[in-house]
């Protein structure tokens, strides 16, 4: 079992726990997960260690309800528990050495992209962060990265930052030079975005990619994605990849493969015929 420890509201959809797994919290890197299984009977799901504070023992998950399991997570409340965390799984992030790092992130992704400026932060790379949100409410883990190094936060609607996509700001820092690799994460339209910004300039780009995966392990092949012409298990290869390679077109459709199975779950979840039981 692992007790949430803390719980905070980062946006509307978005929540961040914080959660005891002492030796996930130990031996985690940047751009690794966990596979988080809340009870018995419910779904495996993959997220992301966002943060880990090794003397609490706690790792941080940040989670966006979108579908009956991860709204069944973020209804946690400090006290209860998970019954199991399994990781850190995947490999972790490829830092450079040195240079002068660049990291993207959009919406949620930006909690992906946090651990990862932490790095290489550590490596003495110089980083600067550019963040997005619809408005100023979607905005997340903007204090956090402002230890790190630069932040250029963007907002669609202009209600905070400057107005226009991560996309754009990110356009023009690449035309000034002297950004040795990018990192993005976020929506797929956006990673194919900037992939399609840093390859005319032959910037390396590493995207962190989010298909269905069930076991983390390799083993049900639900995560496969198609890099470079091969196929790839994004919990075993990944989740990070050379986004010039990516196939992204491919990427959007198995993220689609189950939407209509998730939408009948909420809303038998919304009539009252599902419950979860919480520890």
């Amino acid at each position: 079992m692992h007790e949430i420890i803390a719980k905070q509201g980062l946006s509307p959809n978005v929540t961040r726990l914080d959660v005891k797994a002492p030796r996930i919290a130990q031996i985690r890197q940047p751009g690794q997960f966990v596979i988080v299984h809340l009870a018995e009977g419910a779904e495996r799901i993959p997220l992301t260690i966002a943060d880990a504070d090794p003397e609490r023992g706690t790792i941080a998950l940040v989670i966006q309800a979108v579908g009956k399991s991860t709204r069944d997570l973020v209804a946690l409340e400090p006290g209860q528990a998970i019954a199991g965390i399994a990781g850190p799984l995947g490999k972790p992030t490829e830092l450079i050495e040195k240079g002068r790092a660049l990291c993207v992130g959009g919406g949620v992704g930006t909690a992906v992209v946090h651990p990862i400026a932490q790095g290489l932060k550590r490596r003495g790379i110089p980083v600067h962060s550019i963040i997005g949100g619809r408005s100023r409410e979607w905005v997340i883990f903007e204090p956090e990265l402002r230890q790190l190094g630069e932040v250029t936060v963007c907002t669609d609607d202009g209600s905070y930052g400057r107005k226009g996509f991560v996309t754009d700001a990110a356009r023009e820092l690449l035309a000034a030079g002297g950004i040795d690799m990018v990192y993005a994460v976020g929506p797929v339209p956006m990673m194919r975005a900037v992939v399609n910004l840093t390859r005319p300039l032959g910037v390396p780009t590493i995207v962190s990619l989010n298909p269905v995966m069930v076991d983390g392990t390799g083993m049900c092949g639900g995560c496969r994605v198609t890099v470079g012409g091969q196929t790839l298990f994004a919990c075993v290869d990944g989740p990070e990849f050379d986004g010039h390679h990516v196939d992204f077109d491919g990427l959007m459709d198995r993220l689609g493969t189950y939407r209509e199975f998730e939408q009948r779950a909420s809303q038998a979840c919304e009539a009252g015929q599902c419950r979860v039981g919480l520890h």
